[in-house]
């Protein structure tokens, strides 16, 4: 993939005129910088407190509301397993209030996604609309990846990691130590061998890296192309030997960004990304062969 090592001029504070190779000085900070409240990084959804992933599914689609979108983004949703089997929708009223489309539009979506066969509805005191158990994320991203032809996967993954890099640079300048601890010490603590945990907690370790380098654009960027190729990545995880290497390589990019070392942790990232690529184009190959 494309090498070009990133500048530094996506820094707003760097000086006019400074020269992109000399790296500008770390801000010394007094107490730890933490996200704010709303932005933090979240147990899974099934804890009550839904993940950054979870919470995006639920935002306002703007003037575009119809019952189109709203069905689209539930079932993308499902589809990477951000919203689990079994998981309770919000009702009709709160759909449409979070989305900001009418209670009929939310109506729409759901009886949509029940034609899918992506959620069920249960009537009586504990009813309610809830994904269905046969929504199997494994075999959407099979069929997915099949369907995709090596120039656009590669395509993709070059957004993603030109998004990526951009945020772990910006998070090598700005991220406190103690915050970069924190995270690595909920990634430490999920065994790599309970792939839905795994998945959650390697996804939300991108995101609140994004949010670390303080750019709400990039954040949400990061958290849009998280959300597209998570399922993907989690086909990679069935894979122990890769997932294993990818947990060695996360953990490289925690300390490089903690160690405010730009350059490796950019290098460190597309090696990550090159190396994620080259597993599904070769499973892609041997599926379609």
């Amino acid at each position: 993939m494309p090498g070009a090592p990133l500048t530094r001029g996506l820094d707003p504070g760097a000086p006019a005129g400074s020269s992109a190779a000399s790296p500008a000085p770390r801000a010394p900070q007094a107490t730890p910088r933490l996200a704010p409240e709303n932005d933090r990084v979240s147990s899974p959804a099934r804890s009550g407190r839904p993940t950054r992933l979870h919470r995006a599914v639920f935002q306002p689609i703007g003037d575009e509301g119809r019952a189109a979108l709203v069905e689209r983004r539930i079932a993308e949703a499902i589809i990477a397993g951000v919203l689990p089997s079994g998981e309770r929708l919000p009702a009709e009223t709160e759909l449409a209030r979070s989305f900001g489309v009418a209670p009929a539009t939310a109506r729409e979506a759901l009886l949509a996604l029940r034609e899918r066969g992506l959620i069920v509805t249960r009537r009586g005191r504990h009813g309610g609309s809830f994904v269905s158990d046969d929504a199997d994320p494994a075999a959407f991203a099979r069929r997915t990846l099949v369907e995709t032809s090596r120039v656009a996967l590669r395509d993709l993954a070059a957004h993603y990691l030109a998004i990526t890099a951009a945020a772990v640079e910006l998070a090598s300048r700005r991220a406190d130590p103690s915050e970069i601890g924190a995270i690595r010490a909920r990634l430490e603590r999920v065994r790599d061998d309970d792939l839905a945990a795994w998945r959650r907690v390697t996804d939300d370790t991108q995101i609140e890296l994004a949010a670390l380098g303080q750019s709400a654009r990039l954040t949400r960027e990061q958290m849009r192309l998280q959300g597209e190729l998570s399922p993907f990545f989690a086909l990679i995880d069935t894979d122990a030997d890769a997932r294993h290497r990818n947990r060695a390589a996360l953990l490289a990019v925690l300390d490089a960004v903690s160690d405010g070392d730009e350059q490796r942790a950019v290098a460190l990232t597309r090696q990550k990304v090159q190396s994620c690529v080259d597993w599904l184009i070769d499973l892609r190959e041997r599926t379609t062969s």
